[in-house]
C-alpha cells in the first residue's frame, strides 16, 4: 500500500512540474504584455513592478497598430468556414470508404492516411501555383485548402469511430425506410458527436494559430491574428516587444476558452477513433 501511495505521489509531482513547464511560457508572455516594452528585455522573468508596469497601454496600442479587430474577424471566418467543411464532408468521405468495402475505398482510405505524414514544405511552392492558377487566392478558397490539408487525419479519426458502430443500426434504417444519406444524417452523425468535436478542436487549433498557410495563400491582403502580429516588427530588426506580447495574449484567449468548454470529448473522441473494429 505505501509503495503505491509513494507511486502515486511522485506521478503527480511530475505531472505538476511537467504542468508548470508547459504553463511558463504562457505566463511570461502574460506578465509582458504589462510591462513597458523596454524593460521586457532587460527582465523578462520578474513580475511588473511599479516601475515597469503600464497598464493596458500595450493592448490599445497593439490593437491600433495591427488592425487587431479585423484581423480577428478575418481569423474567426476562416476556422469556423474550415473547420465546418472539414468535420462534415470528413465524417461523410470516412463514413462511406468504412461501410462501402472495396478496392477502390481501400485505397482511397491509404491516401489519406498517408497525407499525414507528407510534409507540408515539401508541397507548398506547387500548391500556391495552384492555388493562383485556380484562383483559390481568397478567404472563401483557403477553406477548400485547408479541407485538403485537414482531410487525412479527420478521416482516419472518424474511420475508426464508425468502425466501432454496429452495422444493424444502420440496417434497421434502411429495412424503415430511410435512405442511406438520411441514415447518415439522422442516426449515425449523431452518434459521432465524441469524435466529432475532437475533429473540430484538434482543427480549431491549427487553423487560428495557422501561420505560413495563410501567408503564403492570401497573404497580405486578408490578414489573420498570426500575420498582424508580425507587422509589429519594424525596421533594422525593431520590434515592438510589449504590444506583441499583448496581442499574442488576446490571440490565445479564444482558443483557451474554446479548449476548455470542449477538453472532455477529446479523450474520448480519441481512444474511440484508435478502434480497429
Amino acid at each position: 500500500m505505501k509503495k503505491t501511495t509513494i507511486r502515486d505521489t511522485t506521478l503527480s509531482i511530475l505531472l505538476f512540474l511537467l504542468a508548470c513547464l508547459f504553463l511558463a511560457p504562457v505566463l511570461i508572455v502574460l506578465m509582458n504584455s504589462f510591462k513597458g516594452k523596454f524593460y521586457i528585455s532587460d527582465t523578462p522573468f520578474r513580475f511588473p513592478d511599479q516601475t515597469t508596469f503600464i497598464g493596458l497601454k500595450n493592448y490599445t496600442e497593439g490593437v491600433a497598430k495591427t488592425g487587431f479587430f479585423n484581423a480577428f474577424g478575418m481569423s474567426l471566418f476562416i476556422t469556423v468556414g474550415s473547420v465546418l467543411i472539414i468535420v462534415l464532408l470528413t465524417a461523410m468521405t470516412a463514413w462511406y470508404i468504412t461501410r462501402v468495402k472495396s478496392g477502390f475505398t481501400k485505397m482511397i482510405y491509404y491516401v489519406f492516411v498517408f497525407s499525414m505524414i507528407v510534409p507540408f514544405q515539401m508541397v507548398m511552392f506547387t500548391m500556391t501555383k495552384t492555388v493562383n492558377m485556380l484562383h483559390l487566392d481568397n478567404p472563401v478558397g483557403i477553406l477548400l485548402i485547408y479541407l485538403g490539408f485537414g482531410a487525412g487525419l479527420s478521416v482516419f479519426l472518424y474511420s475508426g469511430f464508425v468502425k466501432s458502430i454496429p452495422l444493424e443500426i444502420e440496417e434497421a434504417d434502411l429495412i424503415d425506410g430511410c435512405t442511406p444519406v438520411q441514415s447518415f444524417f439522422l442516426v449515425v452523425l449523431p452518434i459521432l458527436k465524441p469524435i466529432a468535436i475532437t475533429v473540430a478542436i484538434l482543427n480549431v487549433m491549427w487553423v487560428w494559430n495557422d501561420y505560413l498557410l495563410p501567408l503564403l495563400v492570401i497573404g497580405s491582403e486578408y490578414r489573420t491574428i498570426p500575420i498582424a502580429i508580425q507587422y509589429l516588427k519594424g525596421g533594422y530588426g525593431s520590434i515592438d516587444m510589449g504590444a506583441m506580447m499583448a496581442m499574442l495574449v488576446l490571440a490565445i484567449i479564444p482558443i483557451i476558452i474554446f479548449y476548455l468548454f470542449c477538453q472532455k470529448y477529446i479523450i474520448e473522441g480519441v481512444v474511440a477513433g484508435a478502434v480497429k473494429g
